[in-house]
């Protein structure tokens, strides 16, 4: 069992920061790597990136979004509550070198995947400009954190309430333009990724973007989480979680994640009228 030992409410309820004990896990963890959560014996096995580690306190960081039906039992879960399983590190973990100016790129809970590479990227000396989004004000996640954990921040809404009023797309586009960007992380929805890596392409910036399709045992046993990588099968969750943006399908990842779309609905819809109902 693991031990919930911080519970935050985000983004207007919809976005859930559970800090967990994971004493061994979070030794072992590097930034970009993720975890599988199951919240009980009937549960489903969830992989989310970690936010953030503490090998010292023997905690891992989750922020996950709830839009069905097992984040929504997730929700339930309070301080002191446990998951039943918590298996990781998984995945391969970002690769990091000292290349000068780099740019973050974050959309959504994408920022929570994003923050511990940011930091890790500050930290061995590169020149990091942040670029986080949300549709509105009130989704935005981890500002402050992330203001710590770069050399420069620009956050944008969609909206215009807060910040630049547009997308993450327009501002990578005037740092890519005024400056002598090495290196482009993006991670978020699937088609600000695919924005942000056809964004760079012209300017030849190597860009890294963070894989997100259905995935079950994370081990590369069942080959749920395939995804065409460079015109070859690769599974996300032994061969990524990261990839080379310019060489992703996107357009086949998002076939797959539609995939189950309206069964993921009528299941959430049957929890939430069980649990109305009780």
């Amino acid at each position: 069992m693991f031990k919930i030992v911080k519970r935050e409410e985000m983004a207007e309820g919809t976005v859930i920061l559970n800090e967990i004990e994971a004493p061994l896990i979070a030794k072992k963890a590097k930034p970009g790597q993720f975890v599988i959560l199951k919240a009980n014996e009937d549960g489903e096995r969830i992989p989310l990136t970690m936010a953030d580690t503490d090998p010292d306190k023997g905690t891992l960081t989750i922020i996950y979004m709830v839009v069905g039906k097992s984040t929504a039992l997730f929700k339930t879960l309070k301080v002191g509550d446990t998951f039943q399983d918590v298996i990781g590190p998984l995945g391969k973990p970002t690769h990091l070198e000292k290349l000068g100016k780099v740019v973050c790129v974050g959309g959504g809970t994408g920022v929570a995947v994003l923050h511990p590479i940011t930091r890790a990227l500050k930290q061995i000396g590169n020149d990091v400009t942040c670029i986080i989004g949300a549709r509105t004000k009130d989704l935005l996640i981890l500002e402050s954190q992330m203001k710590a954990a770069s050399n420069e921040l620009r956050v944008c809404t969609d909206d215009g309430t807060y910040g630049h009023h547009g997308f993450v797309t327009d501002v990578l586009k005037e740092v890519l333009e005024a400056e002598d960007v090495k290196l482009v992380v993006g991670i978020g929805p699937v088609p600000m990724m695919r924005a942000v890596a056809n964004l760079t392409r012209p300017f030849e910036v190597k860009t890294l973007v963070s894989l997100n399709p259905i995935m079950i045992d994370g081990t590369g046993m069942c080959g749920g989480c395939r995804v065409s990588v460079g015109g070859e099968t690769k599974f996300a969750c032994v061969d990524g979680p990261e990839f080379d943006g310019h060489q992703v399908n996107f357009d086949e990842l998002m076939l797959r994640l539609q995939a189950y779309c309206e069964d993921e609905k009528a299941c959430y819809e049957d929890y939430c009228t069980l649990r109305d109902a009780t």
